[in-house]
């Protein structure tokens, strides 16, 4: 999300910092182009306008003329306007689920915008985090199998699914629902609530009339985030006649302009309270308006990063891996951990998203070919092996790699590619396991050549660290990256039961 802003806004302050000092000429001209930016990410010109009167404001005071760094402080007041316009530090934006149970999270929005698969990761998400007893009630009589959707989901993620009774309507499934949550004892009912195809009367009073029996402590409006300034119409209309207590935005993962959300904020003046990130069951992530603001200057998101190390590195796996490293010990199977990790943090590309600088060398990485399906092969090409093989890989002679091959469906040049990545990193363990430091990371790197994934060059990646480190350790982490050798130490991570 926000691709397309980062790299224009990206664009305008690397010209801004290498200046000594800036006239009022030069803030007017880089604000103007801040302006396109914001209006070709689909902001509502409402929005750009009070963005740009307020930058503008504080640029041309005495605090930016008189800076040692000028165009470093321009940086920070955009920074702080985003910030600012996103909803900025709002206590309100946290669910109120602490009531007398159950407490009724009411989900509204259109057809298609994802309010079922949303249901849903919100219910798993306050399971797993928040350790509530969940139960989702469809209220979606009219759309075919809407309410079968969520009953196979609830299942899928361990949540419970009040059960379907044929015939009925939505209020008395509504009244259905609240008398079950009581007597089963759960914390939380979420209502999954019919969508139309376009906002309608009938819709909305069905939707009035369900908030009358549920009085729910949450109302929460479901926006597709590709819809841009239509979903900030949307918001509007539904909040003249529901009491709506937030948003959420889907499909942020597949918006590179992010328009919605800082146009929404704005305009509602409700919270964004989660951005949906993907289809996966947990694949929504709390909306925090300064990492946000972050991730669309190029800063990075370390924090969000960390967390998510946190919540799928194991702390047992993660203890026996620096053992070994230590001991300069690197196998195949414990590469096929590390590249299983990678995935589970977002993939290279969600990974290196995360971490500042990066948009900079961004050209860089797209020549290195970063494909997280080429990860799942090499996955596979070592699952393909047998226990004596990933042991001991030198084993593994012109017939076996054949073998191998064709199990993990992919060429023998690409079993030849992960053995030298492999040997490669293998070889660096080693060397630090002795105590010295050849070049780490373009040797854990590697060069795989071909037409597979390449990781960047030596050159490349001295030019990542350049751009992203500020001190030891790999790029961007204090301490290193959770679950890549050299990258244990410090880093929390969740603890097996």
């Amino acid at each position: 999300m926000f691709d397309a802003l980062t790299d224009r806004l990206t664009g305008v302050f690397d010209r801004l910092t290498g200046r000594g000092a800036l006239s009022e000429a030069d803030v007017d001209a880089a604000l103007r182009e801040v302006r396109v930016a914001l209006l070709e990410a689909d902001v509502a010109l409402p929005v750009v306008k009070d963005f740009i009167a307020k930058v503008r404001t504080d640029a041309v005071g005495e605090a930016v003329i008189r800076s040692v760094t000028p165009g470093q402080m321009i940086v920070k007041l955009v920074h702080d306007a985003l910030v600012d316009t996103l909803g900025g530090d709002d206590p309100t934006a946290g669910l109120r689920i602490d009531g007398e149970p159950p407490n009724v999270i009411m989900m509204a929005g259109l057809q298609g915008s994802g309010k079922t698969t949303t249901s849903g990761k919100l219910g798993l998400r306050l399971k797993t985090f928040d350790k509530k007893r969940v139960l989702l009630a469809s209220l979606d009589v009219r759309r075919p199998a809407a309410m079968e959707q969520l009953a196979i989901l609830g299942k899928n993620i361990g949540v419970d699914v009040l059960p379907i009774v044929a015939g009925q309507q939505p209020a008395d499934i509504t009244r259905r629902a609240l008398q079950a949550a009581k007597l089963g004892g759960h914390d939380v009912l979420i209502l999954d609530t019919a969508g139309r195809t376009s906002i309608d009367e009938q819709m909305m009073a069905e939707a009035a009339e369900i908030a009358a029996i549920a009085k729910p402590g949450e109302v929460l409006l479901v926006a597709d985030s590709l819809t841009g300034q239509d979903a900030v119409e949307t918001a509007k209309r539904f909040h003249e006649r529901l009491p709506l207590t937030g948003l959420v935005l889907t499909r942020a993962d597949g918006d590179g302009r992010g328009g919605a959300a800082l146009s929404m904020r704005a305009v509602t003046g409700l919270p964004i309270k989660f951005l949906g990130t993907s289809e996966k069951p947990d694949g929504i992530e709390v909306f925090d308006a300064r990492r946000v603001a972050g991730r669309i200057l190029g800063q990075g998101d370390i924090v969000s990063l960390v967390e998510r190390a946190a919540q799928t590195v194991d702390r047992d796996d993660a203890e026996k891996l620096a053992k070994k490293l230590q001991k300069g010990q690197f196998g195949l199977d414990d590469l096929e951990k590390q590249l299983g990790q990678m995935l589970a943090l977002g993939g290279l590309k969600g990974m290196m998203g995360m971490l500042p600088g990066v948009g900079k060398i961004k050209k860089q990485m797209e020549g290195a070919n970063l494909d997280d399906a080429q990860v799942r092969r090499q996955i596979a090409v070592i699952r393909s092996m047998t226990k004596a093989e990933r042991e001991k890989p030198d084993v593994l002679n012109a017939s076996r790699r054949r073998r191998i091959a064709k199990g993990a469906g992919v060429d023998v040049a690409e079993v030849n590619r992960l053995l030298k990545m492999h040997r490669n990193m293998a070889d660096m363990v080693k060397s630090m396991g002795k105590g010295k430091m050849p070049g780490a990371l373009a040797a854990m790197a590697g060069q795989q050549g071909g037409g597979g994934m390449r990781m960047p060059s030596p050159d490349q990646m001295k030019a990542m660290q350049a751009q992203m480190t500020q001190g030891g350790g790999l790029p961007g982490l204090p301490g290193g990256l959770p679950g890549l050798p050299g990258g244990l130490p410090g880093l929390p991570t969740k603890k097996k039961d």
